[in-house]
């Protein structure tokens, strides 16, 4: 299978950095015009910068969690082929310490960003017959964190509106689906388990690997997926050859979720 996406113009929110730097770089090399979007204009160049000469991409600083950095969006850029709702925060809060204040901001980050994103480009895409949505979401849309409630809400939450959004878009030649990535070895993941790397002397991998299996005991992978492996799935479902996929929960959680469906 050959994935080509031949001048597709695509958009992935919060793309500076893991699942969404390594979507947006997966894209560049099958052929797509990519516009990379962080919550400030030096996240934006630092990434631009580690992606190198690459005439075919482009940055957008702005935090689209704001109703106002949507608008600067779809004024500097209209149309999209492709959209890539990947932009999402997470942190450990017990419930009875979560804040409204919390609760409206992880909303308005992880589920309002998605929805506006779509609510303006997917016109334009019914109205070319052609177009994906995807949602990155998380296996914690199904196995709600006791620990990060607010956050698992959610993740539920783009189940819902992409399985919606898919039937609402039915026969227009524009699929919506959902990426559920399991625990996955981030930059930020990277980061929390330096401490355990450096005091352990184990490499990353293996760091990351016993954290999933004292948190994630489910696991049938029995590591930590990469970012490139996530964006594989982002990617395919994104393509020609996943035509026939829409309104789907795609698991890339290396069989945490214990269901056979």
């Amino acid at each position: 299978m050959h994935i080509q996406f031949n001048q597709r113009r695509v958009l992935v929110t919060g793309s500076t950095s893991g699942i969404g730097f390594a979507a947006a770089r997966a894209f560049l090399a099958a052929g797509a015009h990519v516009v990379i979007n962080g919550r400030s204009d030096a996240s934006v160049a630092a990434a631009l910068s580690r992606l190198g000469d690459v005439p075919q991409v482009a940055g957008f600083a702005g935090d689209l969690a704001t109703q106002a950095d949507c608008a600067r969006l779809f004024e500097a850029h209209p149309s999209f082929d492709i959209v890539i709702n990947n932009l999402g925060i997470y942190g450990p809060e017990d419930f009875f310490e979560t804040s409204d204040d919390t609760w409206a901001h992880f909303f308005q980050t992880n589920v309002m960003s998605g929805v506006r994103l779509a609510r303006h480009y997917a016109p334009g895409m019914v109205a070319r017959g052609w177009g994906r949505i995807v949602f990155v979401s998380s296996e914690s849309a199904l196995n709600i964190p006791a620990d990060m409630i607010h956050y698992g809400f959610t993740k539920t939450a783009q189940l819902a509106i992409s399985r919606g959004l898919a039937k609402r878009l039915a026969g227009t030649g524009v699929t919506v689906n959902a990426v559920l990535p399991g625990p996955t070895l981030s930059d930020g993941v990277a980061d929390m388990l330096k401490a355990d790397v450096e005091r352990s002397g184990s490499s990353l991998e293996q760091v990351a690997a016993d954290f999933v299996m004292a948190h994630r005991g489910s696991s049938i992978l029995r590591r930590a997926a990469t970012v490139d492996e996530v964006a594989h799935m982002i990617v395919y479902a994104s393509s020609e050859q996943a035509s026939a996929t829409t309104g789907a929960a795609l698991r890339v959680d290396g069989g945490v979720v214990d269901s056979i469906a």
